[in-house]
């Protein structure tokens, strides 16, 4: 949808100054053969056209303008005794001198015109007699009040008095009949007929030369015909072609809150001042590089974005003034236009290559700014989107400084902020430069920042803005610095960073796994350890056993710094042989049973491990020295034990265990994890309080979930509930779970949403319920709340280099569940998260980089793979020196309350239509529908390039439409990230892990582009495939075909709208045409228009009459 870059503008500016051309102090490039001169006056026809800025904006206000979102306000403050009369009549000699201000915009057919009102066709004068404190909110109110373009005239005034001396006067412009530096005019000659009509005469002037509809048909013939390729239309379009190809169709920069698929543009105001000293550095700087300081601000502005996430392909827009005709400047009219600024921040650039780059597309757009914005739209034929504006999303405008106030004879005038609460674009950057009026010297830039409430808060606005200013000294300082180096934290960020939002400082334990362990058994040794399929171990038991088993070890040859292997099913001899292992002095390496013997022959042997503990069952051939079984008839109870292991000799850093993940490489890789890091994570303050008294044991042994499941309530005093061995379904996991009262667990995300989805009443037997290893889905965290109200739902985050887990995010009963997303939260006890740049420098709260992670956790590195663990490990710059830090291949943003929000891998980010997408955020939004239990999202090849393909697996009970399920998506995501395709699967393939396979997916459906031609299927289509084929010429349309993808553009769809009005009898609003362009949704859209009630006809008066 188009909409005008350049007014109204942010409501905190004075409507006395002037939104100007951002190359006004530089050469103008000519366009050779561009007339210039106005032919005065223009000879007018029947039916006047509107000019190209008014069709847009009588497109987009065709279906009304609710929120007054091109209303143009200003207010003037009057103190003093007003002369009412004489206002209203010089309103009315305002009005009858620029025909603008009297002029109609009824439609034929879907085609609007001008009609000029007869002199005399003045608004009224709206008095209001109201306390003068109230006269600023009932501007407010008034100035939000939409307009009927077809017989209201684009003028309102309304007066607020108290009816002695404190008055406040009203204007409301409509974008339809002037622009920004119209209001300068309105006023100022609002006041000179003021003050000639308070003395007693008519208000005299010069007449105007033109008025507007002389600029509308000169504009025609300047342009010309556009199938004339030596026309000025012709050849600025071909510019424009090759200067956007493969334009971005949105920006990148993250948001608050998902683009909503219709936008409410709903907005508000931040400002912020770069004082006198940074303005004269920009100024010099720009005299250095031949360009301006508003140059230099939109350069630094390109430079921030960058750093914050849009990405390096940034397209701006910018208004241009089109009063070049010195006949224009004293009259109201719509003659700003808008311009695509592409600024390039590509390769790291300094700033200074930056502003050379933003210079020269200034310049470039400026040479070719005649072409009018809704001509290159309907040219580039943008894909649409009601939630957003084509071709860019952010406008950067510029102010003069302040003209004088008006003057009205007799009172004391003061402009006034009208604030109409609207964004336009996702962000509107202005600026005003200000000078001292003595010396003319640079005195401050101030700058303002109108944003879009659907996407941002105010306090990220406002933060956005503070950096800027900050980004702007940054520059001045050093303007060869490479952008990326410039520093953008505050130093309430920069502590907040460092360790406000750092785990605290984790209590000194320099024990080993076994000790604590054996010190516990000690304590208290017939508490019950474990308990599995109704035996139970005491702690004396376990740590009798296993003193055992460690004897065993050292019979056969194991000493300190060797690896056991264990494969061995549940048990309470599994438990057991762990801790023998560790008792032993030696490292214990878990393999998986499920696992093919190749590859865990292969682990073996790269860990290097002479021992394999097992359990009764035949032991698979892997290679090793000796094989120990154990069981409960055969525990090492034979014999005098042997000699057990000097334990004097173990040290905390000793390893107690290698874990092998495959990771995204695929290739395994030996997680080597010391004794200290299992202690750090078992005495982390957060399992303090008893909900992991009781935990559930169900992970596989070889994955490193079991770590918590093991070591946190053992180490702790508390129980293990062992789960039978294999995998239990959900009915028996959540009976196991009520049996055994377990308090606390670990559910991966696909059998926490399982459950979720099936039965999620039986987590309320739970404390608490963590879940993890791939993004919480929000819809399944919202049912375990609403069926489970005294359960703590944590979402959990940590690699199995970090062990097992680096943050967690508890949702406790009565807390707040966050709007959308669940972060990962903060680090525990003794750990840090670090959020870092390619030059591994902090990234801005809000901006997204690569999660690292130090501390307390860390894993020695990767067993007998140093090249790998110094790619992954890497030195920490935050810590003191030796210091290490994991890079996860994670993406991930600090979100305003100091929580860290996951944002999927950085190898799975793929690059559709120019953008970069996550699959991990559509898959949450997927899930998030009430009728999905699970989802997945791909990519895969199409003729037309990479696209992406959708895949869901019904709730419980729910049978979703695919149609229904890509509607929501587009409620609730922008165009480019709704899946071509949505795939029903029964289930979707899983990892041995518990990770969707989404290398398993099954080829997606055919998405309907691809499909073959669908014919109408009933009358209503067949009416409308037969509009569609008049309008467009085209042979036949089937019910899918997209109608801008048929060369449809915002014209003929109002031509069309108007059709069915006329020939259907149901009035589709052009937002919801834009919403599904397509004959089979156009058709839903006039069944439910036909539903809808008709809204009564009420006659408008109207003033004078048509011309």
């Amino acid at each position: 949808m188009v909409r005008d870059a350049a007014g109204p503008r942010p409501a905190h500016r004075a409507a006395r100054r002037r939104r100007t051309d951002p190359v006004r102090r530089v050469p103008h490039r000519p366009q050779p053969g561009r007339p210039r001169r106005l032919r005065i006056p223009a000879r007018r026809s029947a039916v006047i056209p509107l000019s190209h800025a008014q069709r847009r904006l009588w497109f987009l206000c065709r279906d009304g303008d609710p929120s007054g979102l091109h209303n143009i306000p200003v207010g003037l403050r009057l103190r003093g005794d007003l002369d009412r009369a004489a206002l209203a009549a010089a309103l009315a000699d305002v009005t009858d001198r620029h025909e603008a201000l009297r002029t109609v915009f009824p439609d034929e057919d879907g085609r609007p015109r001008q009609h000029v009102l007869e002199p005399g066709a003045a608004p009224d004068l709206t008095v209001t007699v109201c306390p003068a404190a109230e006269h600023g909110e009932r501007a407010r109110s008034a100035a939000g009040r939409p307009f009927d373009m077809a017989t209201e005239v684009p003028l309102r005034a309304d007066l607020f008095t108290d009816d002695v001396d404190e008055h406040q006067l009203l204007l409301v412009l409509h974008h339809i009949a002037g622009d920004g530096a119209s209001l300068d005019v309105l006023v100022h000659d609002l006041a000179a007929a003021y003050t000639a009509r308070v003395l007693g005469g008519d208000a005299e002037w010069p007449e105007l030369a033109v008025q507007y509809p002389d600029f509308a048909l000169w504009q025609q013939e300047v342009l010309g015909d556009a199938a004339d390729p030596d026309s000025l239309h012709a050849r600025q379009l071909d510019h424009w072609i090759d200067a956007l190809a493969g334009l971005p169709e949105e920006h990148a920069l993250p948001t608050d809150r998902p683009r909503p698929a219709v936008a409410s543009y709903r907005g508000a105001v931040v400002s912020a001042e770069a004082g006198a000293a940074v303005h004269a550095g920009l100024a010099a700087l720009a005299r250095e590089r031949h360009a301006t300081p508003f140059m230099a601000v939109q350069a630094a502005f390109a430079a921030l974005l960058t750093r914050l996430g849009a990405g390096t392909d940034l397209p701006l827009g910018c208004p241009v003034d089109g009063r070049d005709d010195e006949a224009l400047h004293d009259l109201v009219g719509l003659f700003v236009d808008t311009v695509v600024v592409r600024a390039d921040t590509s390769g790291d650039p300094a700033f200074t290559e930056v502003l050379d780059r933003v210079r020269d597309a200034v310049l470039d757009a400026h040479a070719h700014r005649d072409l009018p914005f809704d001509a290159l739209v309907e040219r580039l034929n943008p894909p649409r989107s009601p939630g957003r504006h084509p071709l860019f999303q952010i406008a950067v405008a510029s102010q003069r400084d302040a003209h004088d106030e008006p003057v009205f004879p007799g009172l004391r005038v003061e402009t006034e902020a009208v604030r109409t609460d609207t964004a336009k674009f996702d962000l509107t950057l202005e600026v005003d430069e200000r000078h001292d009026p003595a010396t003319g010297a640079p005195a401050g830039i101030g700058l303002a920042l109108e944003y879009a409430a659907d996407l941002f808060d105010a306090e990220t606005a406002q933060r956005l803005l503070d950096r800027l200013v900050r980004l702007a000294a940054a520059v001045v300082h050093d303007p060869a610095a490479p952008i990326a180096a410039l520093d953008l934290l505050s130093p309430a960020e920069r502590a907040d960073l460092a360790h406000g939002w750092q785990g605290a400082p984790a209590q000194p334990h320099a024990t080993t796994v076994d000790a604590l362990f054996t010190a516990r058994a000690a304590a208290h040794p017939e508490r019950t350890a474990a308990v599995c399929a109704g035996r139970e171990a005491t702690y004396g038991e376990l740590d009798a056993l296993s003193d055992r088993l460690a004897a065993r070890l050292a019979r056969l040859g194991v000493r300190h710094g060797d690896t056991v292997a264990v494969l061995m099913d549940r048990s309470v001899e599994l438990i057991a042989a762990t801790l023998g292992v560790l008792k032993a002095g030696a490292a214990y390496l878990p393999l998986d049973a499920a696992a093919p013997p190749a590859r865990s022959t292969a682990i073996v042997a790269e860990a290097g491990a002479a021992v394999l503990i097992t359990d009764a069952g035949a032991a698979p051939d892997l290679g090793v020295r000796h094989t120990l079984r154990v069981d409960d008839s055969n525990d090492g109870r034979g014999g005098d034990g042997g000699t057990a292991p000097d334990r004097a000799a173990a040290h905390p850093d000793g390893l107690a265990y290698v874990m092998y993940t495959s990771g995204s490489t695929g290739t395994p890789k030996g997680v080597a994890v010391s004794h200290r890091e299992v202690v750090a994570l078992a005495v982390d303050r957060r399992w303090r309080g008893g909900a992991h008294e009781r935990v559930l044991f169900r992970s596989p042994h070889a994955f490193d979930a079991s770590t918590y499941e093991l070591w946190v309530p053992l180490l702790n005093g508390g129980l293990v509930v062992i789960a039978p061995p294999g995998d239990l379904d959900v009915p028996a996991l959540a009976a196991l779970m009520q049996e055994q009262r377990v308090t606390g667990t670990f559910l991966t995300a696909t059998l926490f949403n399982e459950l979720a989805d099936r039965c999620p009443e039986r987590l309320g037997t739970l404390v608490e319920v963590m879940t993890g290893g791939e993004a919480a889905s929000p819809a399944a965290v919202r049912r375990v709340r609403e069926h489970c109200p005294g359960t703590t739902v944590t979402n959990a985050y940590g690699p199995t280099e970090t062990t097992t887990f680096a943050a967690t995010f508890a949702m406790a009963p009565g807390a707040p569940l966050p709007d959308g997303q669940v972060p990962i939260g903060r680090p525990l006890d003794g750990t840090c998260l670090h959020i870092l740049d390619d030059r591994l420098a902090p990234v801005p709260p809000g901006a997204t980089g690569e999660l690292y992670i130090a501390g307390a956790g860390l894993a020695q590195g990767y067993l007998g793979r140093p090249g790998l663990t110094a790619e992954r490990f890497v030195a920490c710059p935050a810590g003191p020196p030796g210091a290490r830090m994991y890079r996860t291949g994670d993406l991930a943003r600090w979100n305003t309350a100091g929580q860290v929000e996951y944002l999927g891998r950085a190898d799975r980010q793929v690059k559709i239509r120019g953008l970069r997408i996550e699959p991990g955020e559509i898959e949450n939004v997927l899930a998030g529908h009430p009728s999905v239990g699970r989802a997945a999202v791909t990519v895969v090849p199409t003729a037309a390039g990479p696209a992406l393909a959708g895949y869901a697996v019904p709730a419980a009970g729910a049978a979703p439409d695919p149609a229904e399920l890509r509607r929501h998506l587009r409620s609730e995501l922008p165009d480019y990230m709704v899946p071509l395709t949505i795939t029903m699967l029964d289930r979707l393939p899983v990892t041995a892990n518990g990770k969707t396979d989404l290398a398993a997916l099954p080829s997606p459906a055919p998405a309907a582009a691809e499909r073959p031609y669908e014919a109408p299927r009933d009358d209503t289509e067949r009416a409308l495939a037969a509009l569609w084929e008049q309008l467009l010429g085209a042979d036949r349309v089937g019910v899918h075909d997209n109608f801008f993808e048929l060369g449809g553009h915002s014209l003929l769809a109002t031509r069309l709208l108007a059709e069915i009005r006329s020939g259907l009898g149901a009035a589709v609003t052009v937002r919801r045409f834009f919403a599904g362009p397509t004959v089979a949704e156009l058709a839903l859209a006039t069944a439910e228009s036909a539903a809808a009630p008709e809204p009564p006809i009420v006659r408008r008066a109207r003033r004078g009459r048509p011309a």
